[in-house]
């Protein structure tokens, strides 16, 4: 699955926005994805998982940080996300899934701080780039 050129601009142009709030967004996408589905917290049992914790801010970064790092390189995602592959896949261990369920916990958010950018056009250009990463990150598993 390749995105349009349309849909790379989107990404691109809604990131330079998004990049300025990634620490609050990045929390605040992990807070949901804890409270929507808790089977996650299992792949966290050293971090303190309450809201706005010290441990949930760094990750949330780190999270938003590869998304920033697969927009910044939007023509070749795979080689921008070949280490954080292999790390989830072959120590970490994160069953793919995750990645799927991460995914909609950003979009919902990127949704609910954005409203005015995050028009159905927006909203499919994300959905798929977040399946592009979201694939690039299960390619170690196959």
């Amino acid at each position: 699955m390749s995105l349009t050129k349309t849909e790379r601009t989107i990404i691109v142009s809604m990131w330079a926005k998004i990049c300025t709030q990634a620490d609050t967004i990045g929390t605040e996408t992990l807070e949901r994805l804890f409270l929507s589905y808790p089977q996650t917290k299992t792949y966290f049992p050293h971090f303190d998982l309450h809201p706005g914790s010290a441990q949930l801010r760094a990750h949330g970064s780190k999270v938003v940080a590869a998304v920033g790092d697969a927009a910044k390189n939007i023509d070749n995602i795979g080689a921008a996300l070949t280490k954080l592959s292999e790390l989830h896949a072959y120590i970490l261990r994160v069953d793919p899934v995750n990645f799927k369920l991460l995914s909609h916990c950003l979009l919902v958010t990127l949704a609910a701080r954005f409203p005015a950018d995050f028009t159905a056009e927006a909203h499919a250009a994300w959905d798929k780039f977040l399946s592009v990463v979201s694939s690039v990150l299960t390619e170690k598993y196959r």
